[in-house]
């Protein structure tokens, strides 16, 4: 007695289903690919479309020896890559990889169901590098072709065009979106919102807690939101739209950096003007919140430092909204205290020349604090010094080549360089990092800044004075301050300035601050707030669940009645006869009681010359497909309904 059991049947994948999975492992891939290497991200597009090339050309698995060694090459790029294959960033550029080398051994419609699952799963993991509208849409427009694809897979479905495929998944999507509102609304929300942040690896405002020559280039070409600003009463002229952020205070030669000062108690500050407002910060990662200058108290969950610099007790992992007070007319630490070393630090054996030059002034002026700024800024102003984003490079004395050979740069080396003079001078000085300007958007009445906004100042004492601020960036390219950090980069960034295209950012940043709030902000006291119009006023658990059962099952019932009046008939040749015999009786051409199909088409094709022949044809296919086999081919009665859908009358003759 044979042991053996027949194998299974394999029905293989056909052209279109194939061409539709290969388009949804595309969408996977361009939707990871601004997280992963640009590298990786290149050959796994040019393994998509070799093999999607290759599957049109000859059905068939990828040898094995090929696939091996392909998949060995992928774990050892991530490893190399990332140093492991745990965590979000390695994790997902290996999961995308695999589902790109599953398309080499997809064959039948069992591989095809197993990587259109796991594309879907690809798809949704790409809400983890953030979960703004673009990306939450993007992931919508990749379902799109995965439905199509699962859609395709079934028996007896017509092999339509692209477009005409991804119709039935667009209406699918279109239906459930009233289920995910409900879902949205009523389901219990933490204190916190819903969606989770990316991981600090991912987002930043572009600021650090130190700073060099050049490293704020980058910088003006990231145009990405850093925070928004709302204002109690009208907004700070832009000459005074300071937000500091990092009080650097050591300087080893070449950089500066933020020290710690949690020790200390917050500086002495005399207020004589005030203003108020809201900030809504982007996830950061980092502590220090920025605020305008100068803060007067720091807001709840966060702390003062010595210098006044605002620090929340915990990163800013989320977009997180604060408000303060702060002084546009103020003194500063009028009496500076033991601390005074701090400002004067200088490294040994570094930048020669700009520490005489320092020294000069202080012998030329004596004790006059203020003509050395004065001097200083001069320097800048008619020294023949020039704003620019691409400066030379500085060698081991960086302050002494832009000083004295070089000349061009831009805020972080007119920052670094006139701080450095100061203290040389024997004026305590300080590198303050922040932002500058912003965008006033009257549509919706809140100040917009970038992350190109970025920007770099000083800070000096002077006796009776205290701190204040100067800024000799505003010495060399006053536009900087007066108009933006496009307006200074001048021709430099001839694009960016465009003012269509600005128009269209900031407007376009409406709708992204509509959608932080509404969607991704969307939290317990939200919730709250939206359902007390509707008399629920105690938003415990246990209501929300009983409304969120109750709503869904009237949906579902909506939907079953709905889908039960439009259900097809099981038997999809006599669907598609049907929908022949409707087109027909919309020209007058009703099927008689009693009449069969070859008679009803006859009489048909008599009524429609210019479509006799086809008429012909699809009576001959259909008695065919109807009586010559005992199940319908799968092929000839897809072109059957295909030729069915695009079938159309031009004229009737009477």
């Amino acid at each position: 007695m044979s042991r053996l059991r027949a194998a299974a049947p394999v029905h293989p994948v056909d052209a279109r289903a194939f061409d539709l999975l290969s388009l949804t492992l595309a969408m996977v891939l361009g939707l990871h690919a601004l997280h992963m290497p640009w590298w990786l991200v290149a050959v796994l597009a040019v393994v998509l479309g070799w093999r999607w090339w290759q599957r049109r050309q000859r059905a068939g698995r990828v040898p094995r020896w090929l696939k091996l060694p392909m998949l060995a090459l992928l774990t050892l790029a991530v490893v190399l890559q990332y140093g492991n294959v745990f965590g979000r960033e390695p994790g997902t550029a290996l999961a995308v990889g695999l589902l790109v080398l599953k398309l080499l051994e997809t064959e039948t419609i069992r591989d095809a169901r197993v990587g259109i699952s796991f594309a879907c799963f690809a798809l949704m993991a790409a809400l983890l590098s953030g979960q703004g509208m673009v990306a939450t849409v993007a992931v919508a427009l990749g379902l799109l072709p995965a439905l199509a694809t699962l859609r395709a897979l079934e028996p007896a479905q017509a092999t339509d065009s692209l477009p005409r495929s991804l119709l039935p998944g667009l209406g699918l999507i279109g239906a459930a979106l009233p289920l995910a509102l409900l879902a949205f609304l009523l389901v219990p929300r933490l204190d916190s919102p819903l969606w989770g942040a990316p991981t600090p690896d991912q987002a930043s405002t572009g600021l650090a807690d130190s700073m060099s020559p050049g490293k704020f280039a980058e910088l003006m070409m990231d145009d990405s939101p850093a925070m928004r600003v709302t204002f109690d009463g009208d907004p700070p002229a832009r000459a005074q739209r300071y937000f500091r952020a990092y009080v650097m205070a050591r300087y080893d030669g070449f950089t500066w950096t933020f020290r710690d000062l949690a020790a200390l108690a917050p500086s002495k500050l005399e207020v004589a003007g005030a203003t108020s407002y809201h900030v809504s910060l982007v996830a950061s990662h980092q502590n220090v919140l920025p605020t305008l200058d100068v803060p007067i108290d720091p807001p709840d969950g966060a702390r003062m430092r010595a210098d006044r610099v605002v620090v929340a007790d915990k990163p800013v992992n989320d977009t997180l909204r604060y408000s303060l007070s702060s002084a546009t007319r103020y003194r500063l630490e009028p009496e500076l205290g033991p601390h005074r070393r701090r400002w004067l630090q200088l490294p040994d054996g570094f930048n020669p020349r700009a520490l005489a030059l320092g020294r000069e002034w202080r012998q030329s002026h004596g004790g006059d604090d203020g003509a050395i700024v004065r001097a200083a800024l001069a320097l800048f102003h008619d020294g023949g010094f020039r704003y620019t984003l691409a400066p030379a490079p500085l060698g081991r004395n960086a302050m002494d080549d832009f000083l004295f050979d070089t000349r061009e740069g831009f805020c972080e080396h007119y920052a670094s360089s006139f701080t450095v003079l100061m203290r040389a001078a024997g004026i305590p000085a300080r590198v303050v990092t922040g932002y500058q300007g912003g965008y006033w958007n009257k549509a919706a009445n809140y100040l917009l800044v970038r992350n190109s906004d970025a920007h770099a100042w000083s800070e000096v004492w002077l006796p009776g004075r205290g701190w204040m601020r100067v800024d000799p960036t505003a010495a060399v390219r006053p536009e900087r301050v007066s108009q933006g950090a496009a307006a200074a980069a001048g021709d430099q960034l001839a694009w960016y300035r465009t003012d269509w295209l600005q128009g269209l950012r900031n407007r376009w940043d409406i709708v992204n601050r509509w959608w932080d709030q509404g969607v991704i902000g969307f939290d317990a006291l939200r919730q709250r707030g939206l359902l007390q119009p509707f008399g629920i006023r105690d938003v415990d658990t246990a209501t929300l669940g009983w409304l969120l059962a109750i709503s869904s099952t009237l949906f579902v019932a909506i939907g079953l009645v709905w889908a039960l009046r439009r259900r097809q008939p099981r038997d999809p040749l006599r669907g598609a006869m049907r929908e022949l015999e409707r087109k027909l009786a919309r020209k007058g051409i009703a099927r008689r009681r009693g009449e069969g199909p070859q008679d009803y088409l006859r009489r048909a094709a008599d009524a429609l010359p210019d479509r006799r022949e086809e008429l012909a044809e699809l009576m001959r296919s259909y008695l065919e497909l109807r009586y010559a086999h005992a199940e319908p081919p799968t092929e000839p009665l897809r072109r059957f309904i295909r030729s069915v859908r695009d079938f159309r009358i031009a004229r009737v003759v009477k």
